[in-house]
């Protein structure tokens, strides 16, 4: 084993940026991060319109799901980011955290208060530098850029009215007091370009003699002598290289990459691990279950005109945009497509927002979303905000270049059926107001000849991951949890895991801002600083 580090950090998403920009700050601290992707160099990933060209293709890891039993027996595909920033980098860029319950909840199921909204609030605002937002709600001074939309369409503010119109509050602050509502999105984007941990954390700290930052790096397991994490093996630039961590390793690979590399590592399930012909280090059941990720079902109306961003998807509005945003910094090309958004309830007798609702700009924008024949439509999205049904991530072989076998199980749980067909009813009303109506030809998709009835089987049939997968290592106690409060591995020294896949259970909204606040406290604990601010 080479000389190595203080610190190697696996995975260079979101939370891997923030570790490796947070633990550099220390000029004392050798600290490498380590990702399977490339650079974050292509102009599509800094443009927010590029969202739309990157949900599937060579900034993913191309997975599939198993055949959903409950949605079809389809094998969904299923964007995870591979890519320096992650999926930060290449996500729509919508900046919400969740209910402040959300993270009491966690608390509960993690045994530890230091993991309620009162306690985590710092962290978040640590993380925030908002243009537009102050306050005892915001941080304006974070590295993670948010701002205000710069030229919403007509369409999106339409449909923010007509959900006033069905008894929505517009304009709510959806990271304030009260979520309830709808209106623009707030987005990760600081003059009209992206702003993911990549670009907010981890630019600046690579400037830092003590960081070092390897790309195109597939971390095959991490080295575990006698109970302690002692470095990782990892393939670069075709040969096999093995380094040693002195002060720990920092799994960051997020929710599927996080508890693969640990079973590849011995770690998990020792029965499954056996089959797959892993040595087994350490029987830990919990590692791989609990996947939990929103199931969204798109409905697609086609507009009666050129009224939304769809127009520049043409040869000659293509050109005219990019240059306008080469030369400006201005135009369509500053919209991340999901301009609009709402949280609101399924039922009265819900105490919070238990649906979100994320309103496109056009139609076909992401990978397995039908387009329209005129070239000329807008989606709406809707999810459950707390879904029920969990699954799983597993071995397909003892081969990490092998991918996972992912089986999010959506719809599992009856419950979670009955309030997404409530969401996808609200959402098809909401077309049919006033406000929105007069740009309107027809809908897409279902179609008007699905009435009610058939929203169940249309749900089943066409919902798709919406890139929030959590869970799979979780933190908390008993038999089933991964990690301590703490983020330590149990029964494993020098071991953590700091991203999405040690939440216990999923936030009702985006989750980037809450894996970068994870990350955040992370950073705190692992340099034994509880109470920094």
């Amino acid at each position: 084993m080479s000389a190595g580090y203080d610190y190697i950090i696996v995975g260079g998403g979101s939370a891997g940026c923030v570790l490796a920009a947070r633990l550099s700050e220390d000029a004392a601290s050798r600290v490498l991060l380590l990702e399977a992707g490339g650079p974050d160099r292509h102009p599509y990933i800094h443009a927010p319109a590029g969202f739309a060209k990157m949900t599937a293709g060579p900034f993913t890891w191309g997975l599939r799901t198993a055949p959903q039993v409950h949605a079809g027996g389809r094998e969904i595909p299923y964007a995870q980011a591979r890519v320096l920033g992650g999926g930060g980098s290449i996500n729509a860029q919508v900046f919400t955290r969740g209910h402040p319950s959300d993270y009491d909840r966690w608390a509960e199921e993690a045994g530890d208060p230091a993991w309620s909204f009162a306690e985590l609030r710092r962290y978040f605002l640590r993380s925030e530098g908002n243009t537009a937002r102050g306050g005892e709600w915001h941080g304006v001074e974070g590295p993670l850029a948010v701002s205000d939309p710069m030229a919403p369409q007509p369409v999106t503010r339409a449909w923010v009215e007509a959900c006033g119109q069905m008894g929505m509050p517009t304009g709510p602050d959806f990271n304030g007091p009260d979520q309830a509502g709808a209106g623009l999105y707030q987005t990760t984007t600081r003059n009209g370009r992206r702003c993911s941990a990549a670009v907010g954390y981890l630019r600046p700290a690579r400037k830092r003699a003590n960081l070092t930052v390897e790309t195109g790096c597939l971390v095959r397991r991490i080295v575990i002598e006698r109970g302690r994490a002692t470095g990782v093996e990892y393939a670069c630039e075709g040969s096999v290289r093995t380094v040693r961590a002195q002060s720990g390793v920092v799994l960051a690979a997020g929710a599927i990459g996080s508890p693969k590399l640990m079973m590849l590592s011995g770690v998990g399930p020792a029965a499954h691990l056996r089959a797959r012909g892993v040595e087994v280090a350490l029987d830990l059941p919990g590692v791989g279950s609990n996947l939990t990720d929103h199931y969204g079902i798109d409905i697609v109306a086609e507009l009666d005109g050129p009224h939304g961003l769809d127009r520049y998807d043409r040869p000659l509005g293509f050109a005219l945009a990019a240059a306008r945003y080469a030369l400006f910094g201005t135009g369509p090309a500053t919209s991340n497509i999901v301009e609009g958004g709402a949280f609101w309830y399924s039922g009265a007798d819900r105490g919070v927002p238990d649906l979100q609702f994320h309103f496109l700009a056009g139609a076909g924008a992401e990978a397995g979303v039908e387009s329209v024949p005129s070239g000329s439509g807008v989606t709406l999205n809707s999810y459950v905000a707390r879904p029920k049904s969990r699954g799983s991530v597993r071995l397909r072989s003892d081969d990490p270049a092998d991918a996972p076998l992912v089986d999010p199980n959506f719809l599992a749980e009856p419950e979670d059926l009955a309030v997404a067909v409530e969401g996808v009813r609200i959402s098809r009303e909401t077309l049919r107001q006033k406000a929105l109506a007069r740009y309107i030809r027809r809908e897409f998709a279902p179609g008007d000849g699905v009435g009610t009835e058939g929203l169940a089987d249309y749900a089943r049939a066409k919902g798709r991951t919406s890139y929030h997968p959590v869970g799979t290592c979780r933190m908390g106690g008993g038999e089933m949890a991964v990690v301590d409060p703490e983020l330590r591995v149990r029964g494993i020294d020098g071991l953590r895991i700091c991203d999405s896949s040690v939440m216990p259970s999923l936030i009702g909204s985006n989750t980037n801002a809450a894996t970068v606040m994870i990350a955040e406290k992370a950073s705190d604990l692992i340099r034994g600083n509880r109470a920094a601010v």
